[in-house]
């Protein structure tokens, strides 16, 4: 199946009208199930990974995903639009009266409206330049321990690379294979679908839009010309990084082609909620449970930092629950400078008293004039 004949909407197995969020939810559910590190001895599921990952940049992004559906309305895709559609030769011609998509004036060509919708660059391209070319950047999510975050550290990666066949340098041959033009598209790299009143021209599968075919297809990557790998990776995460932060390891993306630079990695973090810190910019807050003597007496209570050392913190006598106290230069550190810790005093009441302890405390009150 080449990408031109994916339904994304079933690959994902949502629904047409299906909205941002559940989007996002059957990516996440499906990603985590196809992973690579979590399916070693399932060679298939790497390309079932990365095919979920090719939908979901299409249905979550708004313009691709309109484009697309406006395809898939035209029944561009094959599952379309109208159907029971013969496929024809590559120089079938659309049938009388109807048209191509290089002729619909507000897209532009098929394979430019294709190109921009997956951003496949010019691989699938016949004419795409013969000469080196950097290697695609890759995106990756990695979730981070709180404590990384705000003090810094390192974490290990291993991320999903799909790039360029080393061995055979793209081409799907094996080295010394003899190359002959493509049978099923006559050389030309493409092929036209006849489909209810127009035509589509879209790479031929046979060849995958090279216009030849090798006598022996290259072992490494079995004649695809990129192979599925993962990449072990050592990343020092700065202090101070947050949900969102981004950090680029230049070439450390996908391999160039013809011999080009590499593209690069870019990480976005993700950080994982703490059980008792929480943080705002550089400033770090938590909160700490005090009984009701030491809140109505005062006292002196120790404290966690994120930086592994306890501070004494004086808590004035008559303390109120929510009360909150700032330990300055116990927050983050980062864009020059070092945030506060603040504290917040939640005063912790007896679940149960005895007699005599309401008695005493009755007596308490009434000594300071409170009434019940």
């Amino acid at each position: 199946m080449t990408t031109t004949d994916k339904d994304y909407y079933a690959i994902l197995g949502v629904d047409e009208k299906a909205g941002g969020e559940e989007i996002k939810k059957a990516y996440r559910r499906l990603a985590k199930r196809y992973h690579p590190d979590a399916n070693r001895n399932d060679p298939k599921a790497a390309d079932r990974f990365k095919e979920v990952g090719e939908a979901n940049a299409v249905l979550s992004d708004p313009a691709k995903r309109k484009k697309y559906d406006r395809m898939r309305k035209l029944g561009a895709f094959g599952f379309s639009g109208a159907r029971g559609g013969s496929r024809s030769s590559p120089a079938t011609s659309p049938p009388s009266g109807g048209f191509s998509f290089e002729d619909l004036g507000g897209l532009g060509g098929f394979s430019d409206i294709f190109s921009s919708i997956f951003d496949r660059g010019d691989k699938q391209q016949t004419s795409k330049p013969k000469g080196p070319r950097k290697g695609r950047n890759v995106e990756y999510n990695v979730e981070i321990e709180f404590m990384t975050a705000a003090t810094g550290g390192k974490v290990s990666l291993s991320v999903p690379i799909t790039e360029e066949c080393a061995t055979c340098r793209g081409s799907g041959g094996a080295a010394g294979a003899e190359w002959k033009p493509c049978g099923e598209c006559g050389g030309s790299g493409s092929v036209s679908f006849g489909q209810g009143g127009f035509a589509v021209k879209r790479p031929c599968p046979a060849c995958v839009g090279r216009g030849r075919k090798a006598s022996r297809p290259c072992e490494s990557c079995r004649g695809a010309g990129e192979v599925h790998q993962s990449r072990k990776i050592q990343l020092a995460v700065p202090a101070g990084v947050e949900t969102g932060s981004k950090v680029r390891l230049t070439g450390q993306g996908e391999r160039g082609e013809k011999g080009g630079a590499p593209g690069d990695l870019v990480i976005t973090f993700k950080v994982k909620p703490h059980k008792l810190f929480r943080r705002e910019g550089l400033d770090v807050h938590a909160k700490v449970a005090v009984n009701m003597a030491r809140a109505i007496l005062g006292s002196k209570i120790s404290v966690d930092t994120i930086s592994g050392k306890r501070v004494v913190l004086r808590v004035p006598p008559g303390t109120q629950s929510g009360t909150r106290f700032r330990i300055r230069g116990q927050g983050v550190r980062g864009k020059g400078r070092t945030g506060d810790q603040f504290v917040e005093v939640v005063v912790k009441m007896p679940d149960s008293l005895t007699v005599e302890q309401e008695d005493r405390i009755k007596q308490f009150a009434a000594s300071a004039g409170m009434k019940w």
